[in-house]
């Protein structure tokens, strides 16, 4: 009798096992300012590669509502997109080659990425993404590389997405090295703003040959970083040399979860 009842106990509660065992992180990616309500399939499909379940956070300034979708996701995505109006977060004056500005957008990602971080959520930046997550702690950019960096590499490639055209070096003592476990790679290259001075608490990880930065991340945690390459195009294409960084993310999600 006392078997039987562990048994009925066991397959009585199973269900509940198996929930948690298969429990995927939700992970929420910033809207671009082409449609406030989406983003490109790229992020979705590699953050499913990875093991999560994406899901649109919409452009909007009430704090509120940031709040309360912060309160559900796992994880924060910041996506690439326009360029940062300077003279609002830098203090400086926009250069003529400073590209379309979106300000509705900057004040919305600013809030998701300041809210985020202080709430302890694990956020990846990518691209606009990683250079805003600099600048809202205190960094600076290039407005633009070819008239103010210097730069000799040519960063806004005519190729496709999931195909690199140039080299970058990593840190050893970095993220980025432990994940992909090599300190080169080829990356892909679509921006013409880059990092400058890197945020107080924060460090560089990884630079192409003409010294631009390609990866920051935050010092003494392995939840908040970011690229200035798009690795969810390599990983939607299949190509799975970059998807450890984004399975980092649904991990680090997953232990956010874990403890709240």
């Amino acid at each position: 009798m006392k078997k039987l009842f562990l048994s009925l106990l066991i397959f009585a509660l199973f269900p509940f096992f198996a929930v948690a065992q298969e429990y995927k992180p939700i992970i929420g990616v910033s809207a671009t300012e082409s449609s406030p309500a989406s983003t490109p399939s790229t992020y979705v499909n590699a953050v499913k590669r990875a093991g999560g379940v994406p899901v649109v956070i919409p452009i909007t300034t009430d704090s509120t509502q940031i709040a309360a979708i912060l309160s559900v996701v796992d994880a924060v995505v910041m996506t690439g997109g326009a360029d940062i109006d300077p003279l609002k977060y830098m203090g400086e004056e926009p250069i003529r080659a400073l590209g379309e500005i979106t300000p509705t957008r900057d004040e919305f990602d600013m809030m998701l990425i300041k809210m985020a971080v202080k709430r302890g959520l694990p956020l990846f930046g990518i691209c606009r993404g990683e250079q805003l997550l600099n600048v809202a702690f205190g960094g600076t950019l290039y407005q633009d590389i070819p008239s103010q960096a210097g730069a000799y590499i040519k960063h806004n490639q005519d190729a496709p997405g999931s195909y690199g055209t140039h080299s970058i070096d990593i840190e050893k003592n970095s993220l980025i090295y432990k994940l992909l476990g090599s300190e080169k790679a080829v990356v892909n290259s679509f921006h013409h703003q880059a990092v400058k001075e890197p945020a107080p608490g924060f460090k560089v990880t990884a630079k192409s040959k003409d010294g631009i930065v390609e990866a920051i991340e935050m010092i003494g945690t392995d939840k908040v970083w970011g690229t200035q390459f798009h690795p969810e195009s390599f990983v939607n294409a299949g190509d799975d040399f970059f998807l450890p960084l984004f399975e980092h993310l649904v991990k680090k999600a997953k232990e956010y979860r874990a403890g709240k």
